[in-house]
């Protein structure tokens, strides 16, 4: 859930129960004000009625009582006469007097007789509504000679009538607190999302080489430091800033170790070559002895070696460079067929296999360097994998027009690589095994090697493995078929 909706769930749920909190109580204070103005009224009723019911309330029904007194619409009356017994009346909204069943009186009398003599309660009558009773005394014995009470109708109509309005008020101020709150919290959180928007524009930038350079800033307006926000802006900028110039120091670093390593390599390879051609010199030498002569070549095997490595040295650094690349017609078709049998030859206890279609692929690019990368591919499926491991070559053709690609696919069924290894695989002096044997263990250059070629033609290399499948793929622009 985003911080927005949080935000507005907080005090939606905040001021919801204030708000219901004050409807609660108000409610209440209502009901005990229209309550009190009722017994006021019942009180009045009574003062002013009493002189018109009979003596002591003794004489006659509770009926005759109140038709006697023309008692108004909604009083109540229950007499307990020695003559009449114990009577009970409304007068209901006609102006018809309305005897009290017996379950009915004894429901107002217990009502009044839970409360002080001088006290008034309320007591609900199925049928009839809601009374505010209270107990008559007899003037001459001083006892309790019956109940005497005024219907709650009107006020509980107001009451109704007012808590409805209080409710509808409270949803319609919640309602518009919702929207002005959102509008607010929106607003507030506006530059909060513009901040992340810069922070996510600048995570899919590639970062991880070349000459970089990060344009992307928050805008001045939202990295005032002196609002909260706008200091995590104005951070942000500060941290672009900080990692622009990190950024800026290392590719100074990866020239300066790049063109020392280019200087290095070329020097390298006078010295190389001396020691090489007057190893090879002395071999032919044949009053040397075995001692000797195992000692030259393994003088020579290894200037061998060395010669290799400054090759592909030198080789990367014109990569990084734009150069070494001589661009042809290159039918793919034909290289890998080639490049197969090739391959074939050095390792015949492999399963070899080139699939490729009967019309000719081509691409524009350096015929020496494609060779070079899928023979590299070849190459390492053949030394990476047990004998009797399937290797197959294959090339396509995808897209149509000026988006065409052509796809050249190595396929092994050996061992596969880790997941770990395959996240790191094109970079430079990295290999599966940094402990194996000199027998399959090369420079670590080999792959990225391959990656500067393929991306110098504006292409691209990965890898898919899993035990018992391992596929490196090629996509090069194709030239448009005619």
């Amino acid at each position: 859930m985003s911080l927005q909706s949080r935000l507005m769930i907080t005090v939606f749920m905040i001021v919801a129960a204030i708000l219901l909190v004050v409807s609660l109580v108000t409610g209440v204070l209502l009901n005990n004000v229209l309550n009190n103005q009722v017994d006021t009224r019942v009180r009045a009723a009574f003062a002013s009625l009493s002189g018109d019911f009979g003596i002591s309330l003794v004489d006659g029904s509770a009926a005759a009582q109140l038709r006697s007194a023309q008692a108004a619409p909604g009083m109540l009356l229950i007499i307990d006469s020695p003559y009449t017994g114990t009577t009970g009346a409304v007068v209901g909204s006609d102006y018809a007097r309305h005897s009290l069943s017996d379950a009915q009186v004894e429901r107002v009398l217990a009502a009044a007789e839970s409360v002080a003599v001088d006290e008034l309660t309320t007591v609900t009558l199925p049928g009839l509504g809601s009374f505010r009773v209270g107990g008559l005394i007899d003037k001459s014995s001083n006892e309790t000679a019956g109940v005497f009470g005024m219907s709650t109708a009107t006020e509980s109509v107001t009451l109704q009538q007012m808590v409805w309005a209080i409710g509808l008020a409270t949803m319609g101020g919640m309602l518009l607190l919702g929207v002005a709150t959102s509008g607010v919290i929106r607003q507030g959180l506006r530059p909060l999302r513009d901040i992340a928007a810069t922070a996510s524009r600048v995570s899919q930038q590639k970062l991880d080489e070349g000459d970089v350079s990060i344009t992307e800033r928050v805008p001045a307006g939202q990295a005032d430091p002196m609002t909260e926000v706008g200091q995590v802006g104005a951070s942000l900028n500060t941290l672009l800033d900080h990692v622009e110039d990190s950024l800026a120091v290392r590719q100074r670093n990866e020239e300066a170790m790049q063109r020392f390593v280019a200087d290095a390599s070329h020097e390298l390879r006078t010295p190389l070559a001396s020691i090489r051609g007057y190893s090879e010199l002395s071999l032919r030498d044949t009053t040397l002895s075995e001692t000797s002569r195992q000692s030259l070549q393994r003088i020579e095997a290894q200037s061998q070696r060395m010669t290799g490595l400054v090759e592909d040295l030198l080789l990367l650094a014109r990569l990084d460079e734009g150069k070494e690349l001589v661009y042809d017609m290159v039918d793919l078709n034909q290289l890998v067929l080639d490049a197969v049998a090739d391959q074939a030859m050095a390792g015949m206890e492999y399963d070899w296999g080139a699939e490729v279609g009967e019309e000719p692929v081509l691409v524009a690019g350096d015929r020496a360097r494609l060779t070079q990368v899928i023979t590299n591919l070849l190459a390492n499926a053949r030394t990476h994998t047990p004998e009797g491991t399937a290797v197959t070559a294959k090339v396509a053709l995808e897209g149509t027009g000026s988006a065409s690609r052509a796809i050249v696919s190595v396929h092994d069924t050996g061992p596969g690589i880790s997941p770990e290894l395959q996240s790191r695989l094109f970079t430079r002096f990295v290999r599966a095994d940094a402990s194996r044997a000199r027998k399959t263990g090369g420079s670590g250059l080999g792959l990225s090697i391959a990656r500067a070629i393929v991306e110098a033609h504006h292409g691209e290399i990965s890898v898919t493995s899993e035990p018992g499948s391992t596929t490196f793929t090629v996509s090069l622009p194709a030239k448009p078929a005619v």
